[in-house]
């Protein structure tokens, strides 16, 4: 059974969704779902909406790397232990990757997120790296849930490059099974969602009210009606129906196809705007992780082309491994085809970004 479950009647989810519907403004528009496809296809998919260029680069880092939590004094420290090829935020912070496992670790924009106070007691972690230390460390979401409930680390949010606002943001996580976990701070606890049924999750509001609304829309049917808005809440309902209306395709290509026109309709048009609702932004890029491939796909809003990093073909040992970097441009413009793979260059890792003391 889920370990967080929400059941509530028609009247309430109707109230609910009218609450959640006032919140959505002041949510950021991304969207991550999972596929569970036919021979144990998983697939996961999230896109990236922010309001100007989140300046991202592709990295792909080996194992063995010694890792600072990036908090100044006391800051968790880590060996990684398993190669990974990620997406970052500013070339900054981790926002999306893949490990050599098949682990997915994707971060969203959730502003009801409340951190601990980071009172030194217990080492601290950027948030910055959270997703990465997850990458690092972990094989399946279940090791890295039971590893993240014993709270080994105190996560210390900054604010967002360029901007006064903290970071506020919870992650989710899926593996090669189609095992699913979302973690969220709320009242300055870690709140954790683990089951494999939590294919979909996107912004505000919390994770407990994002099931409840999408409750209320499968008693409506997608098939009757979906909701059409950009609002958090509506790309939920629509991303949870499509994921699971579409074909459990045989062929892994199609499948992928499949995946794709999913979070394409779920993603926020280029170049929109949104008078009455400014933090709803534009889409900037999406990414579409093949775990049982080890395919990487990365699409931009500004670039015609799709193309995927194969972890297959990356030397990812610690005594051959080297940190490289797929320069993607400013606003991701750069145009790559196919297996970009070999596109790959030798780079020095970058800082993950902390609180300077």
């Amino acid at each position: 059974m889920p370990r967080k479950t929400v059941q509530k009647a028609g009247a309430v989810l109707l109230a609910l969704a009218a609450g959640c519907m006032a919140l959505a403004p002041v949510a950021q528009a991304c969207t991550r779902l999972v596929y569970h496809g036919a021979d144990g296809n998983i697939v996961t998919a999230r896109s990236m909406d922010w309001k100007l260029d989140v300046a991202t680069n592709l990295w792909a880092f080996p194992r063995g790397m010694e890792r600072n939590g990036e908090a100044g004094e006391n800051s968790f420290k880590w060996t990684s232990k398993y190669g990974s090829v990620i997406a970052t935020g500013y070339d900054v912070s981790t926002t999306d990757g893949m490990n050599e496992r098949g682990l997915v670790a994707n971060v969203l924009w959730l502003v009801e997120s409340d951190y601990p106070q980071f009172d030194r007691k217990k080492p601290g972690l950027t948030i910055a790296a959270w997703a990465q230390y997850v990458l690092d460390s972990y094989a399946t979401v279940d090791e890295a849930v039971r590893a993240l409930e014993e709270e080994p680390f105190t996560i210390v949010t900054d604010s967002v490059p360029g901007e006064t606002r903290l970071t506020t943001l919870h992650l989710s996580l899926s593996d090669a099974s189609g095992d699913s976990a979302i973690v969220e701070y709320i009242g300055g606890r870690q709140v954790i969602h683990h089951d494999r049924s939590y294919q979909v999750m996107t912004n505000s509001p919390v994770f407990d009210q994002q099931l409840a609304l999408n409750a209320y829309w499968k008693q409506i049917r997608g098939t009757v009606m979906l909701p059409g808005t950009n609002r958090a809440s509506d790309r939920f309902a629509r991303a949870s129906f499509y994921v699971n209306a579409i074909p459990k395709a045989e062929d892994p290509n199609r499948a992928l196809a499949s995946v794709f026109s999913v979070i394409r309709n779920v993603s926020v048009p280029f170049g929109i705007t949104t008078p009455d609702e400014p933090n709803i932004s534009s889409t900037r890029w999406r990414t579409v992780a093949d775990h049982k491939r080890g395919l990487y796909f990365f699409e931009s809003a500004l670039t015609p082309n799709t193309f995927w990093l194969d972890l297959k073909k990356i030397d990812f040992s610690p005594e051959t491994g080297k940190t490289m970097k797929l320069d993607l441009g400013k606003d991701q413009d750069h145009t790559y085809s196919g297996d970009a793979t070999a596109a790959l260059v030798p780079a020095e890792p970058f800082r993950f970004l902390g609180p300077q003391p």
